[in-house]
């Protein structure tokens, strides 16, 4: 049991650095933003099984994880709302800077929301 708490660390692990080597290179905030979301998300959630894993087999206390179980829940629905949110302010009032969006489906949106 010890070997797949350790492999989803190492997951986890792997998701994490994916996630800030996204970071540091890619071009603009909105993707910079889905790779933080994704350290956020996928980095976190090997870890909270992990230790949901180690609760139970290793210390016996199921109270732990339930907590851990509530928490995970908690943060997987959380954070990519509040993603979301933060993306939608930083693109209406990014002014200039979103002009130079290759794909933008969300201003095509917001054009026919104006008609």
């Amino acid at each position: 049991m010890r070997i797949v708490i350790d492999a989803l660390i190492v997951i986890s692990l792997f998701f994490a650095f994916a996630g800030t080597v996204g970071m540091l290179r890619m071009p603009d905030f909105f993707c910079r933003m889905q790779s933080s979301t994704n350290i956020a998300t996928l980095g976190i959630v090997g870890v909270i099984i992990a230790g949901i894993i180690y609760s139970i087999v290793y210390i016996g206390d199921t109270s732990m994880a339930v907590k851990l179980c509530v928490i995970g829940l908690f943060y997987i629905l959380a954070n990519p709302v509040a993603s979301h949110a933060l993306a939608k302010g930083a693109y209406k009032h990014a002014g200039k800077s979103v002009e130079n969006l290759k794909v933008d489906q969300y201003g095509e949106d917001m054009v026919q929301e104006d008609e």
